[in-house]
């Protein structure tokens, strides 16, 4: 019951109680030696994205190096305060395990962010990434400001039109201003850089996104 994997979202009287108390986590990134929670230099933007396991997702980010002020995954888009991994588990938190990607827009794109999330995931396949099934793993973009919304959203048509070219389904992509993000535990703060044998999961289409690194999604 406690790994019940669930394919719709519970309602905020379905869904568990939680705790007001935050999780214990990292106060450094392993990799980039940064304040995970900040205070993060001026000019820092901050944007969240659900792209499956978030293992996997986080490497991805942290890897595009200059520009990236630091990254961490926890739980954003659901109605439990302060879940444990256990409890987003069952469905019943509502939940996607997301990535907090901190990045000076001056030295990386947030267009930069959006290609790489959208070519490094299938974002049509709705509760699930592969065989990783549930809410948990649905795909979601969580915005910061009304560009990054607007933005966010223009580069959802555009793929979609390479997709559906390419013989795709429709993105099932979440899209909207960022809900509260909860850190995750200690142990998934840049969990393959302790264990780089680690699973990941994630899998492209292998369709190109047609914008991010100046290219216009219009």
């Amino acid at each position: 019951m406690l790994f019940r994997k669930k394919s719709t979202l519970p309602t905020a009287a379905e869904a568990l109680p939680g705790r007001s108390t935050p999780l214990p986590t990292l106060d450094r990134h392993l990799v980039l030696g940064t304040p995970l929670k900040g205070p993060h230099p001026a000019g820092t933007e901050v944007a969240y994205f659900g792209m499956g396991c978030f293992w996997g997702a986080e490497r991805l980010f942290w890897r595009l190096g200059d520009g990236i002020v630091t990254t961490a995954v926890g739980y954003q888009g659901g109605e439990t305060p302060n879940p444990t991994y256990e409890e987003t588990c069952t469905g019943m938190t509502g939940h996607a395990e997301v990535v907090m990607v901190a990045f000076d827009p001056a030295k990386v794109s947030y267009g930069a962010l959006l290609k790489l999330f959208w070519e490094e995931h299938d974002p049509t396949q709705g509760m699930r990434q592969g065989n990783d099934v549930g809410t948990t793993y649905r795909s979601a973009i969580y915005t910061t400001t009304p560009a990054q919304l607007a933005e966010a959203e223009a580069s959802k048509a555009a793929y979609g039109r390479a997709l559906a070219a390419a013989g795709r389904g429709p993105i099932t992509t979440e899209i909207r201003p960022a809900p509260e993000f909860f850190f995750a535990e200690t142990y998934h703060q840049q969990y393959l850089q302790a264990n780089p044998r680690g699973y990941c999961g994630l899998a492209g289409t292998g369709v190109s996104c047609p914008v991010g690194l100046g290219v216009a999604a219009e």
